[in-house]
């Protein structure tokens, strides 16, 4: 009996490039094991190595590609459930390239949620990392000068000052609360589980709520042109575009839209009625239904809502990029003006 492989989950990247290369391999006529084997004289990387001998190996027991794709444990069941129907219907080759297009508008869009988040927590972090040594390194020092003149701090810039104290009486504490900060960025830019909660978090705040749900309807556009072009139809294709999307909401629409399929509705009034693209973008689907090109109607869709979900994410990192710099600005000439103007009127005195 075959056993599934250990093997790691591939990222986005590698799942495309892969689906890429097979399908111009299959597409030129090589059936899937020599592709895996042709593919493996081209691959120096040892984890790479393992899983292309894994899948080789269920190959030439004379298992189909999609068998052996599963068994790697390498692969998300989406993909193994379409290379399924690609085989059963001849059609490989074209399921692969979708594929690859599909993963590859996956990966764009995750960098895009990447760099929209990393900026914005790598600013917060310097932030703190500037307000803390002004505190604990600058202000010792006007203290220094305020005694040499026979005076004190006092209000706002002493309150600093008894703050930077302590901070630095609790270094060690200072530092842990630093590692944890950067851990925990590390954690939600970088693990699977932290994406997701911070995909759940920005979907319940306002300025980001829209965008998350453009991101969602980007997928929903996205897996649906893939089983669209894979001759499968509207229902089961919802069925599995269903697996994709990851919040509830969306996936409440999707059932919804199933559940008017069965009462009769077309595929265009089904989506209308759910509320899952505006009525733009429905309407678009209902000309692609007359016309007997749903499929390619909905690749303008997922390409517009890519296009403008990319839009939106960098119109906000414009807008947080000068913010966060105003806001660090304030921050520091709030501490700097809290000790230089009674400094100016001590010095103004005594001159």
């Amino acid at each position: 009996m075959i056993k599934k492989s250990s093997v790691v989950h591939l990222s986005n990247y590698e799942i495309s490039s892969f689906c890429r290369q097979m399908s111009l391999l299959i597409k030129a006529g090589i059936s899937p094991a020599e592709g895996i084997e042709i593919l493996k004289q081209d691959t120096h990387d040892s984890s790479a190595q393992k899983l292309l001998d894994s899948i080789s190996q269920v190959l030439m027991s004379g298992e189909k590609f999609h068998i052996a794709l599963e068994m790697s444990g390498a692969f998300p069941e989406y993909l193994i459930h379409m290379v399924t129907i690609g085989e059963e219907s001849g059609s490989l080759d074209t399921v692969m390239n979708s594929l690859a297009e599909y993963y590859e508008r996956e990966e764009n869009i995750s960098s895009s949620i990447k760099s929209a988040v990393s900026y914005p927590l790598i600013m917060v972090f310097m932030m703190l990392v500037v307000v803390v040594v002004l505190i604990t390194k600058v202000l010792p020092i006007f203290e220094q000068v305020f005694a040499q003149l026979g005076t004190n701090m006092s209000g706002f810039s002493q309150s600093l000052l008894d703050f930077g104290n302590l901070l630095n009486r609790y270094s060690i504490i200072m530092v842990i609360l630093l590692a944890v900060i950067a851990l925990l960025f590390i954690f939600f830019t970088s693990t699977t589980k932290g994406k997701d909660l911070f995909k759940s978090f920005l979907g319940k705040l306002h300025i980001t709520k829209k965008l998350m749900q453009d991101l969602e309807s980007a997928r929903f556009a996205s897996g649906m042109v893939l089983t669209l072009s894979s001759g499968m139809d509207t229902y089961e294709g919802l069925s599995l575009v269903n697996k994709l999307v990851e919040t509830n909401e969306m996936k409440e629409k999707i059932e919804n839209c199933r559940n008017l399929l069965i009462e009769g509705d077309s595929f265009p009034e089904a989506l209308a009625k759910s509320n899952i693209f505006s009525s733009f973008y429905s309407q678009m689907v209902s000309v692609g239904f007359k016309s007997g090109s749903m499929d390619s109607a909905m690749q303008q869709i997922a390409d517009r809502f890519e296009k403008e979900t990319e839009r939106k994410i960098y119109s906000l990192i414009a807008i947080l990029e000068p913010t966060l710099v105003i806001v660090l600005s304030i921050i520091v000439g709030m501490i700097l003006l809290s000790v230089i103007l009674p400094l100016m009127g001590i010095m103004t005195t005594i001159g």
